[in-house]
């Protein structure tokens, strides 16, 4: 049969052990131990004979699978399967080779290839269920010392035998110049990016007339050089708003860059009070052209929505952040306060009633934002409900005010009595988050498609779906603020109790830590108007007094904090507290008054896990941290919850996340 010719010759199993055995009796009659010696010889000699036997089988075995491969081809049929163009291999089921053809040998370059695995040649195959699983074929995409194949194959069982006896007969076909073209065609694909000047107006406000033409010339320069070095398309469609298009194989050198443009654009000194910033939003990866575009316009719109100075990439998975590590710049214009102000007056007249929502856990700025809203809703008689089910201290103390208050009473509800009062006709307002799985209560969110969502934290991928209007500024100190605009734009600006202004006040005092961050011209107008309706400062002092307990806990977090990176304190508190997340906050500003800290985090115990609060002055985003643990928030405030985590696994995985941080921000 032509086919002996094509299998060489290889070692049987177990040679080396047998031809051992044989030396040692040779070495022991030599030795004149003349019977252990033939005892020896005499069992390596029935070894010899035992894989002799089991060799002849096997190899028996192996030609009769061929000769009824076979049965019924003629003799041309039969060669041609010998001398195959493809290579073809032939294993056992636990991959070792038991046969090849010339064109399977020339792939791996040796002399022999009998009896070595193919799972340990290629090492992908390994992972594949074939082998020990009930699949009876095979087709998977293999590589091998830079080409490629597709591997096509099948079990040959007999009936008699089990699946340990199987036969296995693999087909290669080489894909490699097909792969090639692939990544040539994915590397030439375009992507587009969108690319907008953050603060365009404030930074010609502040620039003297004579200076602004050259800012604009270098703003885009800086920006057109970065596009033609990389082989960009620019597209200026707006003043302050561009459209680049690059090929995707660019994409992988700006990442590996950390989008050097934002640092160059940064550094434009051209007479220019405030800093250039950008924000950059990229959609790859889509299934057309169109897509690609909303991919585009959903990152602009999230870089945009955490702060600006960053990049965002969209794909059809997930988005992708780069940058942000700056503090973002207050907006001097308030047209967009006015718009939303007089758009939701509209939407408050057009509604049955009105229901507003913060996050779980309300704090003052959640609480002071919710009585804005009820303000307005009054002045436009429409009747309002604020659902408030878990508050902490501070927003204890603020009802503890109104309990004797009859224009409040029934004003507050917990989430079941909500359930009964939303309805598809109900404006649903949402404070102080944009995040679903924060809200108070996620089931109303199902219950009416009018929503409205008012927030200053910087953006997350979760955000409200269906909403009607969205107000959301991360620029913004604190929501108080936000609402504090609106309220001076709606009909009766004056109307504001003093109760009212100071639950606002006070949670800008909150958001601000008295006015330190994140606080602007428009912070302090807001403060002044409120101030106007009467806010007694003492009282809100008191609001934030601690009792003697709590002030013993936060100084033992302090005492016991530990240092980080020479600049970063992180304590933690083992012990369940009802107030836990107002405490956990209050040791992490604490901390920063340490001299040398520069950013503190304070893991606290909760009922469902970890609770993570991160502080900061600045030069570190929190913000970015958190974000890696679930969590978000500002770049010197942000807070993370983790579920069903210990206290100890919540402690590893941040001092992993700060280690990130300090990786991806080095340069």
């Amino acid at each position: 049969m032509e086919m002996n010719k094509k299998l060489p010759a290889y070692y049987y199993s177990g040679g080396y052990f047998i031809l051992t055995i044989f030396i040692l009796g040779i070495a022991a009659i030599l030795c004149k131990y003349y019977i252990f010696g033939i005892i020896e010889i005499s069992v390596a000699a029935f070894l010899f004979i035992l894989n002799l036997i089991s060799r002849s089988r096997t190899e028996k075995r192996l030609y009769e699978m061929f000769e009824k491969m076979t049965l019924n081809v003629g003799e041309a049929t039969r060669s041609s399967l010998i001398n195959f163009p493809l290579p073809t291999v032939v294993a056992d089921i636990g991959g070792d080779i038991k046969w090849y053809n010339n064109e399977f040998k020339q792939i791996f370059n040796k002399n022999s290839l009998i009896n070595e695995n193919i799972k340990e040649l290629i090492d992908s195959l390994k992972e594949s269920d074939f082998w020990e699983g009930s699949k009876k074929s095979i087709l998977e995409d293999v590589s091998y010392e830079g080409r490629y194949f597709k591997i096509a194959g099948s079990k040959t069982i007999e009936r008699s035998d089990s699946d340990k006896n199987a036969v296995v007969v693999l087909y290669f076909y080489e894909t490699t110049d097909f792969i090639k073209m692939q990544k040539k065609y994915m590397q030439e694909k375009t992507f587009e990016c969108m690319l907008f000047v953050d603060n365009y107006d404030e930074i010609m406000e502040t620039t003297k007339n004579a200076e602004i033409p050259q800012v604009q010339a270098q703003i885009y320069k800086v920006i057109n050089d970065w596009a033609n070095e990389s082989g960009g398309v620019l597209i200026k469609y707006e003043r302050d708003k561009y459209c680049i298009i690059f090929e995707h194989k660019k994409l992988d050198d700006f990442i590996k860059n950390k989008f050097d443009i934002l640092n160059r654009v940064r550094a434009i000194q051209e007479g220019n009070a405030v800093p250039v910033t950008i924000s950059i939003g990229i959609g790859v990866n889509g299934a057309n052209i169109y897509e690609n575009d909303e991919f585009a316009k959903n990152a602009i719109n999230m870089a945009l929505g955490r702060g600006g100075d960053q990049v965002v990439i969209k794909d059809n998975e997930h988005f992708s952040y780069y940058g942000g590590a700056t503090k973002e710049y207050e907006r001097s214009t308030k047209v967009k306060a006015r718009v939303v102000s007089v758009a939701l007056s509209g939407l408050m007249d057009s509604a049955e009633n009105i229901v507003v929502m913060g996050h779980k856990n309300a704090d003052i700025d959640c609480v002071g934002a919710a009585f804005g809203i009820y303000r307005m809703a009054r002045l436009h008689n429409k009747p309002i409900n604020i659902i408030l089910e878990t508050y902490n201290q501070t927003v204890s103390a603020m009802l503890s005010r109104l309990e004797n208050v009859d224009e409040y009473s029934g004003v507050f509800i917990n989430n079941q009595q909500a359930l009964s009062k939303v309805t598809e006709n109900t404006l649903l307002i949402i404070v102080d988050t944009h995040k679903p799985s924060l809200v108070e209560n996620q089931q109303i969110l199902t219950k009416t498609s009018q929503i409205v969502v008012i927030d200053h934290h910087r953006r997350a991928a979760e955000f409200v779906n269906s909403t009607v209007l969205v107000y959301h500024e991360p620029y913004s100190s604190s929501t108080c603020e936000m609402i504090t605009e609106i309220l001076q734009y709606s009909k009766d600006k004056k109307e504001l109790t003093k109760l009212e202004a100071e639950c606002l006040y006070a949670g800008m005092i909150l958001d601000t830590k008295n006015f330190t961050f994140k606080t602007g011209v428009r912070t302090f107008e807001a403060a002044s108007f409120l101030r106007k309706q009467g806010v007694d400062t003492v009282a809100i002092k008191t609001m934030f007094q601690q009792d003697f307990s709590s002030y013993v806990k936060k100084s033992a977090i302090i005492k016991d904090a530990e240092i980080i990176k020479d600049c970063i304190a992180i304590g933690t508190y083992v012990e369940l507290d009802s107030d836990i997340t107002t405490l956990a906050a209050q040791a992490a500003d604490e901390m920063l008054n340490i001299r040398g800290i520069t950013a503190s985090f304070v893991l606290c115990r909760s009922e469902r896990g970890t609770v993570i609060s991160g502080r900061s002055l600045g030069g570190i985003n929190v913000q970015v941290i958190l974000e890696k643990l679930g969590g978000g928030g500002h770049l010197t405030i942000a807070g993370a919850q983790l579920e069903n985590t210990t206290l100890d696994e919540t402690l590893d995985k941040l001092k992993e996340a700060i280690e990130d941080y300090y990786n991806e921000t080095s340069n």
